[in-house]
């Protein structure tokens, strides 16, 4: 798998190679019982309000990087969960990256 993209967002036909082997893993993950509630795939259409009434016509990139989905996992402690995102497929492209972060659970 290939994600590799001149601009910040996957062509089409590696968003389509992306998304089988994507959801190969959270269906993994899913059996595993690894996979909480909450998160989604974001698509690449998006807006950015601004201050003082200023909206933009595309996602938010930074240095040609954007954010494309995020999901909750189930896991002991964040170095279970970073176990749990080695095998993302999103690590197989070049220049792509995971981050694994801890979520606090609200209502508490």
């Amino acid at each position: 798998m290939d994600i590799v993209s001149t601009d910040s967002q996957p062509t089409k036909e590696q968003m389509e190679s992306y998304m089988k082997d994507w959801m190969k893993w959270i269906n993994g993950i899913t059996e595993k019982g690894q996979l909480a509630d909450g998160g989604l795939h974001i698509m690449n259409e998006g807006r950015v309000l601004r201050p003082g009434d200023v909206v933009e016509n595309q996602p938010y990139t930074v240095n040609k990087e954007s954010i494309n989905g995020y999901i909750l996992v189930n896991a002991q402690d964040i170095d279970g969960a970073v176990e749990i995102a080695k095998d993302c497929p999103i690590l197989n492209g070049k220049g792509t990256s995971v981050e694994v972060r801890e979520a606090m659970k609200l209502g508490m």
